[in-house]
């Protein structure tokens, strides 16, 4: 309930929404770039770059690449890949926004522009290289079990990569003041809901895509990738939150009526303080009973 209270006093879902607008316009060219530069990588090697690929876009259920021998020129390669990681920066600038929020870390001790950016940019690449590491994984895997054996090794390491990606999300885009500790059990829960998604998304995915007809299959993919987005947006906002509640401690709340319980100012000052946005700025918070 303390989680639940917080997520609505941090407007999260507004957040939440807006993590999953960015990231719908920036994950389609950033999928295109990765799976023309891994078809460079890896062009030799047919059965890797399957497993690569499929590993990645599992990620999405119903998502869907078409690639082919590329012969496009280098230039046009370099100006995707620029636009893309534009758009990439985009969505990991607003997690970062969204997170200072949730921790209530004041404005003027949050990273300037440049810095932002560059934490950004530190966690796509530490995304794509595990990624990269997972689909390895899965290809050893699945050449080394069978049966049941397969079933638990793949959901292991769906479930290591989605720990791992988590950690990285947390430990890049929160602010620096926040030890890497108060972020594991955020990620823990995050990682196992987010593979309850990605199985529910698979069902999703054979019994209403696949058996849509051309028109309304596009039109279900692109809906079934947005309402996908927000939930995994929306999922991240509370395993943030979560975080949040057990470090400080911020429960039991008041259901109802004025925000008498300690956990309930303590979260009220802490938003007030937010907006501290010049060093030499203070906020004083005080309640008054009436």
């Amino acid at each position: 309930m303390a989680v639940i209270r917080k997520f609505g006093n941090d407007q999260a879902g507004s957040l939440a929404a807006l993590l999953a607008y960015y990231a719908f316009f920036s994950i389609l060219p950033l999928l295109l770039v990765f799976t023309t530069i891994l078809g460079f990588v890896v062009q030799e090697n047919g059965k890797l770059y399957d497993d690569i690929q499929n590993t990645v876009l599992g990620h999405f259920p119903g998502l869907q690449l078409t690639t082919h021998p590329l012969t496009g020129k280098v230039s046009a390669l370099v100006i995707g890949l620029l636009t893309s990681l534009w758009g990439g920066l985009g969505v990991t600038v607003a997690a970062q926004n969204a997170f200072a929020r949730i921790w209530a870390v004041p404005f003027k001790d949050r990273p300037d522009f440049f810095r932002s950016r560059l934490r950004g940019l530190l966690l796509l690449m530490v995304l794509g290289a595990l990624f990269v590491v997972s689909a390895i994984v899965t290809a050893l895997v699945t050449t080394t079990l069978s049966g049941p054996l397969l079933k638990i090794g793949g959901y292991a390491t769906a479930l290591a990569l989605n720990f791992g990606l988590y950690v990285a999300a947390f430990r890049f885009l929160t602010a620096p003041t926040i030890p890497t500790r108060s972020l594991w059990l955020g990620a823990a829960v995050a990682a196992a809901f987010l593979e309850i998604l990605q199985l529910v998304g698979g069902i999703y995915v054979k019994h209403v895509v696949t058996h849509a007809s051309e028109t309304y299959g596009t039109f279900a993919t692109v809906i079934g990738l947005l309402v996908w987005l927000h939930l995994i947006a929306q999922l991240t906002m509370y395993a943030a939150e979560v975080n949040t509640v057990i470090v400080r401690r911020l429960w039991p709340r008041s259901l109802l009526g004025p925000p008498d319980a300690r956990a309930d100012r303590e979260t009220l000052t802490a938003l007030a303080k937010v907006e501290e946005r010049d060093p030499r700025e203070s906020v004083e918070v005080r309640f008054e009973d009436f």
